[in-house]
């Protein structure tokens, strides 16, 4: 059994170490983009609000918070959170951040399926997430000692589907995220917000912040059929 959390620890250790790289590239790129300054000054809370009322979205309220990339739509209170040097700044990583984040407010005004798809699995992925993993130990464990039967399967496979709540949110995390950066290039196009170089890197700049989710998604699965293998492997 100890070999087999080797395994796991390595294949974590991986996942970890992309993730690091593309997070660090992420935020390169930003510094990057942020030395582009907008020629029309806009600043990205003003570029948010333009965006939602272009829109016809009245009841969002753009508002800051402290932190790097902190960014995000609450559509709980229906606000759009941006990070100090995203609200107050006017360069083409700021106008990238503050379209993206309007686009989920697009989104929620327009019941994309895919944002209301994730918003009723939050509650259960904040629930199951944390505890998956220790519930399929838990259950191999039983396996392994062959103590009440059959339960140990049972248990190691009801933390396998709570495992893969969590998978399926990553997983339709991403339409929801390349959706909302395809939303604000189109609108930032459209509406001459941003010269075509300032476009080519509010472009490059979401892309990157698109990449980090894919990266936790193939995470996610990897770590979910990782699982899946270990427990089949040891119905016997």
């Amino acid at each position: 059994m100890f070999s087999g959390y080797m395994g796991y620890y390595i294949l974590i250790g991986v996942i970890g170490l992309i993730s690091s790289l593309v997070s660090s590239k992420l935020k390169s790129k930003f510094a990057y983009y942020s030395k582009v300054h907008l020629r029309n000054g806009m600043t990205g809370a003003q570029i948010a609000e333009k965006m939602l009322a272009d829109n016809g979205i009245r009841d969002v309220k753009v508002i800051s918070v402290k932190g790097q990339l902190t960014d995000h739509y609450n559509p709980v209170d229906k606000t759009v959170n941006l990070s100090e040097v995203v609200y107050s700044h006017a360069n083409a990583a700021a106008a990238a951040v503050a379209a993206h984040e309007c686009g989920h407010a697009v989104q929620h005004a327009t019941a994309y399926s895919y944002l209301t798809m994730r918003s009723k699995l939050v509650p259960i992925v904040q629930v199951t997430s944390s505890m998956s993993q220790w519930v399929i130990i838990g259950g191999i464990a039983l396996m392994a000692s062959g103590a009440l039967g059959a339960s140990g399967l049972y248990v190691a496979i009801a933390g396998l589907v709570m495992m893969g709540f969590a998978t399926l949110f990553s997983f339709i995390t991403l339409p929801v995220e390349y959706d909302a950066s395809n939303r604000a290039l189109a609108w930032l196009k459209a509406k001459n917000i941003v010269t075509p170089e300032e476009y080519k890197g509010s472009e490059d700049a979401l892309k990157w912040a698109a990449r980090t989710y894919l990266v936790a998604a193939i995470g996610a699965l990897a770590s979910l059929l990782y699982w899946a293998m270990q427990i089949l492997g040891r119905r016997d």
